[in-house]
């Protein structure tokens, strides 16, 4: 929940004005909401009417809405959805570090591919993670680095509270860059496709309800907290990333702790991404899809992937933005009202359900609008 987006919220409040304040904190409440209902759906009521698990996966959870149509049409849907989502954010990632790193050493005469190929030497081996506790650690640690870069932020914003001036919020606010908030802040809480896996993984899954609460309601703290301290200080003069307002000798110091986030993001949606491929390949019957060795080289053709792509694809950020804004509002939104709906019609009542249609409307307006505006952005740079 506190991802590279969070940089971004700042530049988010400088479009979005007051509204933006209210947007972050209706975003937490929102997705907070919709991971309780996917979790939902993977229980039913037994006999004695005690909740028992009989779905593990985001992609159960769609062959049981969809097994009247077709069995695994629903399955097919969503794994396509999350492999697509995460591969595109293993390729933000690897951008991300090839960016910081010729940012971070603009006296080495190396381009930024070339530096996305020096990050993706340090990730080979993630080819070798095989259980999410090893990805557990190495996201504590992206937690702690993160955690130090907002410190770092926000003293020196702290520093500068005799410059504060709350005239410097919009009243008024342009539609367009109105969407572009909507976006950044929404897309700063997704964590959808990840807790059906974390739920399943706990020691105690009776938990997870309070558990996402705290989570969101901190997340929620943080993110208002550090959008208003950066936007107050800088306010027009506010950048996309906020660390680029930074003076000189900050930015060389946050942005490599950037790049170490970045890189200890990565393993998180590639664990996640090559699971799936694997678990779907492996189904059969057939012991030499089931061997290590095949896991291996499952794990070895998605990084290589991952590399190719952001070394080759054009305009990656608009791209980033049409994949997100239909994958993201999908996994987030769309499906799990849908879902919701179709699993537990008949036990929900009148306001819950009313709660699920008008979730499942927003996201489907969030995602069209956030589908014309990345795909006017690349007419705009194809001509």
């Amino acid at each position: 929940l506190q991802g590279i987006f969070v940089l971004g919220l700042p530049y988010a409040l400088l479009h979005s004005g007051y509204s933006g304040l209210f947007l972050i904190i209706l975003a937490a409440a929102l997705c907070c909401y919709t991971g309780k209902i996917l979790i939902a759906c993977l229980y039913e009521e037994n006999e004695d009417g005690q909740l028992i698990r009989v779905r593990d996966t985001y992609e159960d959870i769609a062959n049981a809405c969809c097994k009247k149509l077709s069995p695994k049409l629903g399955g097919i849907v969503v794994n396509v959805t999350q492999v697509m989502e995460l591969i595109m954010t293993c390729i933000l990632y690897l951008v991300v570090s090839g960016n910081l790193l010729l940012h971070s050493f603009p006296y080495v005469l190396v381009t930024e591919k070339t530096w996305s190929v020096i990050a993706f030497v340090t990730l080979l081996p993630c080819v070798f993670i095989n259980t999410l506790k090893i990805v557990s650690k190495l996201s504590q640690l992206c937690s702690l680095v993160h955690f130090f870069i907002i410190l770092v932020v926000m003293t020196y914003c702290l520093t500068q509270i005799h410059q504060w001036s709350w005239a410097k919020f919009r009243l008024s606010i342009e539609f367009e860059d109105f969407l572009v908030s909507v976006g950044v802040i929404i897309f700063s809480y997704t964590s959808q496709i990840f807790l059906p896996t974390l739920e399943g993984n706990m020691k105690n899954p009776g938990e997870f309800r309070c558990m996402l609460n705290w989570t969101h309601f901190f997340a929620c703290v943080l993110k208002t907290t550090f959008a208003l301290t950066s936007f107050l200080t800088w306010g027009e003069e506010t950048k996309e990333v906020i660390t680029d307002n930074l003076p000189s000798f900050l930015q060389t110091l946050v942005n490599l702790c950037l790049l170490t986030k970045a890189l200890l993001s990565y393993p998180l949606p590639f664990f996640a991404a090559t699971e799936i491929v694997y678990t779907c390949i492996s189904r059969g019957n057939h012991s030499n899809y089931r061997s290590p060795l095949f896991a291996l080289g499952v794990r070895g053709s998605f990084l290589l992937i991952t590399l190719l792509m952001a070394m080759f694809i054009p305009h990656f950020a608009l791209l980033m933005g049409l994949t997100g804004s239909v994958t993201g509002a999908a996994m987030t939104f769309l499906l799990p009202s849908l879902f919701h709906l179709k699993l537990k019609w008949k036990k929900l009542s009148f306001l819950e359900k009313c709660a699920d249609i008008s979730v499942f409307v927003l996201g489907f307006l969030c995602s069209l609008a956030g589908m014309v505006c990345s795909v006017k952005g690349l007419l705009e740079v194809f001509g």
